[in-house]
């Protein structure tokens, strides 16, 4: 099958109003793998033959890109005023090109090749993150004024049962590692009566070495004319958590309880 007899997939999208707030997604499949011009695209080409695969590797300039990219996957709030947040796949991975090759990641790779007698798989160190590790926080406009604030998330609040008035959870992009682990991004949005709390967080998996969690969480409680947002870094390495049950490894939301908190962050974003 040549690639331009692909069917188009659909593209799952849906708007959900709240307050002065507009919430849309779009879900769909992941980014093609394969150019159909033979990688002869230009970015800044004016004709738009471009494909999305080499818009993507122009614009990132990564060594390759991983396994599953989302990349029509999207989160956008709008509010009336004109403020906008988004989440995105390609903003996801710039923070990834931007990071340069990490001493840190480099140290867990000889490890990782030194534990698993498996240099010759692992003989070259890309001159990148190949974990993928993101601090991407999101994408905001202009009439978001973030400031450093002492406010710490409530998290009593956000257990509290409530009506669920809209969810989604979107994927922005998955890497397996060569079967040595996984790295993935993603995020989720939860809206209840009383605001909405949204999930950005980055996963790192590495087997025998270590595990990494970036995760951003925002919370508008309705009222307010901000949005509070904390970021949090945690790691461990696997000698440090070898007494937990493996099992628990591939829950993040159980085995974030055992990482060290290495950065810590809160912001209110205002939007009036």
């Amino acid at each position: 099958m040549e690639i331009d007899d692909i069917p188009r997939l659909p593209v799952n999208t849906e708007t959900h109003k709240f307050n002065d707030w507009i919430i849309v997604y779009h879900k769909s499949h992941i980014l093609k793998s394969m150019c159909p011009n033979n990688h002869k695209c230009i970015k800044d080409d004016d004709s738009g033959n471009c494909c999305e695969l080499c818009f993507y590797e122009h614009t990132l300039e990564l060594p390759h890109l991983p396994e599953m990219v989302f990349s029509k996957n999207k989160l956008t709030l709008t509010h009336k005023n004109g403020a906008k947040i988004e989440f995105n796949p390609l903003d996801a991975l710039a923070r990834v090109a931007n990071r340069g090759k990490s001493t840190i990641r480099v140290a867990c790779a000889e490890e990782w090749k030194s534990s698993r007698g498996e240099s010759a798989n692992l003989q070259e160190v890309k001159p990148f993150d190949w974990s993928f590790t993101t601090d991407y926080e999101g994408t905001f406009n202009e009439k978001i004024r973030c400031e450093d604030t002492d406010a710490k998330l409530d998290i009593f609040k956000l257990m509290r049962k409530e009506h669920i008035l809209f969810y989604h959870d979107l994927s922005l992009f998955e890497d397996e590692l060569h079967d040595h682990g996984i790295a993935s991004c993603s995020v989720k949005i939860r809206v209840m009566p009383s605001g909405f709390f949204i999930l950005l967080s980055y996963f790192l998996r590495v087997d025998g070495v270590l595990i990494r969690m970036n995760g951003t969480r925002f919370h508008y409680e309705t009222g307010n004319d901000y949005i509070l947002k904390e970021y949090t870094s945690r790691e461990a390495k696997f000698e440090t958590i070898k007494h937990i049950p493996p099992a628990v490894y591939t829950t993040p939301s159980e085995i974030e309880k055992h990482l060290s908190i290495t950065l810590k962050k809160t912001q209110k974003m205002f939007f009036d």
